[in-house]
This record gives structure tokens, C-alpha cells and sequence, in this order.
């Protein structure tokens, strides 16, 4: 039997990330040879995988990251099945180096098909997968593009999120941290009303009219009341019309114009874990 050495063992685990043991194992089965001992262990990977396939994976890292002059972002969420995996130091890290490499891609499909240290970054799951014993997979991605964007990350890496300006003006980057904040914080459902999809639209008109008539207010009344009310349901879950969350006497577009009366919230991305 070949002798497998603690230094080739360790060489393996630090390349892998798997356990002392399963990379001894590996060895013993490869007879010595490096590259298979690393192929058996990524078979055991997808082994764990498809054991897995079914299990829910709502716990992870949620990361944001820009792009060098800023103009372009990325949030993705890795995630796992466990709050105890979430928050180790490894598994933050490789979310981080995730979302670093996702900032040169358009689509969560070709992310997952490029190279991530000799492997696909689908594959680097499926090993991950049979490292830790849980199920890991890409959750949430999402890009967005403006002449300025900011981000920001809860703590805790459970929500993640981006935002666009129309401008990258003086205070910009301020600006547009404290409106990802406010996303993050008050999880609006469209940027204006115009973002609203017109079947939520119809529906929160009909619950009005419900509300209404079960207050006895006339039928002829009811379309511009429930008019009303809808004004406010676009109010509190439209980003840029919900009141600003550090001065409540200013709405997110107030306080956005407080800064240059040009600036505008272009677009936003929210990724949240759970």
C-alpha cells in the first residue's frame, strides 16, 4: 500500500477544504495520485448532492458586491441549510469570492458554468456539498447597472441589496447606501407605482371596495375612495415614495433631491435570505 504522507493529506485539504480524514481516505483510494484523490472526493460531493437535493436551504451569505467606479453590481446569496454553516469564516469567505467573480456576469447560468479555481463554480457547490454535509447552492442573484450605484449588506449577511442613481454627483455614494438601507430595511415592492404589476394593483383596489362596503359608504363613492387608498398603498411599499427612514418628514425622493435636485433613484435589487 502506498504511504500516504500527513504534508499530502494537508496539501489536499487545503485545496479541497475537505476533512483530514475523508482526504486520507481519498489518498489511500487513489494509491497516492493527487488529481484522482481530488476527483473522489468531488464524486462524494455529488453523492451528498443528490442525497440532498430535496432539503431546504433558507440560511446562507448574502453579499453585495461594485465594481471599481462604480457603475456596476452584483448581489448573489450562497446558501445552505444551517445558521451554524452560515456564519463560519470559510463559508463567508467563499460567498465573497463568489460575488467578486459574479460581477463579470449578466446571468446566474453563465456564473455557474465559469471557471472557479480549475472548476466550475457549479462544481465547486457539488464539493462544497460533500464538505460540509449540507446542501449548497446559488440562491439569489442579481445585477444591476447605473451611472452610480451603491450597496449595502445587513448585518449578518442576511439581506443584501443595490441601488442605482441617475448621477454620480457629489455625496453620491452616501445617497445611495442610505436608500439601500431603506430597501433593505422596508422591503418595497417596486421602485414607483409605475414598477407596480397591475394585477396587485386590481387587487388592493378590490380589498378596498370590500373594506368599504362592509362600512356601509356608498357604492358611487367607492372608486374614489378606494383611488385614495391606493395612493397610500403606493405610499408605504414603493421605495421612492415611502416616508425616508432617517427623517420621516421627507419621502426617499425628497431626501434624494435634498442632495442635487437633478438625482434620481434609477433601480433597485434586493436579495433577502429565508
Amino acid at each position: 500500500m502506498v504511504k500516504i504522507t500527513a504534508a499530502e493529506v494537508n496539501k489536499l485539504r487545503q485545496t479541497t477544504g475537505a476533512g483530514m480524514m475523508d482526504c486520507k481516505n481519498a489518498l489511500v483510494e487513489a494509491e497516492g495520485d493527487f488529481d484522482k484523490a481530488i476527483e473522489i472526493l468531488r464524486k462524494k460531493g455529488q453523492k451528498v448532492a443528490a442525497n440532498r437535493a430535496d432539503r431546504e436551504s433558507s440560511e446562507g451569505a448574502a453579499i453585495a458586491k461594485i465594481n471599481s467606479d462604480n457603475t456596476s453590481g452584483v448581489i448573489i446569496s450562497l446558501n445552505c441549510e444551517t445558521d451554524f454553516v452560515a456564519k463560519n469564516d470559510s463559508f463567508v469567505t467563499l460567498a465573497n469570492e463568489l460575488a467578486e467573480l459574479a460581477l463579470g456576469f449578466d446571468s446566474k447560468e453563465a456564473f455557474l458554468s465559469t471557471d472557479f479555481k480549475g472548476i466550475s463554480v457549479q462544481d465547486k457547490l457539488i464539493e462544497q456539498t460533500g464538505v460540509i454535509g449540507e446542501k449548497i447552492e446559488i440562491g439569489g442573484f442579481e445585477r444591476l447597472s447605473a451611472p452610480f450605484v451603491g450597496s449595502y449588506i445587513h448585518a449578518g449577511n442576511k439581506i443584501a441589496t443595490l441601488v442605482g442613481l441617475s448621477a454620480a454627483v457629489n455625496g453620491a455614494d452616501v445617497v445611495a447606501k442610505d436608500v439601500a438601507m431603506q430597501a433593505a430595511a422596508m422591503n418595497p415592492i417596486a421602485l414607483d407605482q409605475e414598477g407596480v404589476d397591475q394585477s396587485i394593483i386590481d387587487k388592493e383596489i378590490e380589498i378596498a371596495k370590500d373594506q368599504l362596503r362592509q362600512e356601509g359608504k356608498p357604492e358611487a363613492m367607492l372608486d374614489n375612495i378606494a383611488k385614495g387608498k391606493l395612493n397610500r398603498f403606493f405610499k408605504d411599499n414603493t421605495l421612492v415614495n415611502q416616508d425616508f427612514i432617517k427623517d420621516g418628514k421627507l419621502s426617499v425622493s425628497e431626501y434624494v433631491k435634498s442632495v442635487d435636485s437633478n438625482l434620481k433613484v434609477t433601480d433597485f435589487k434586493r436579495v433577502a435570505l429565508g
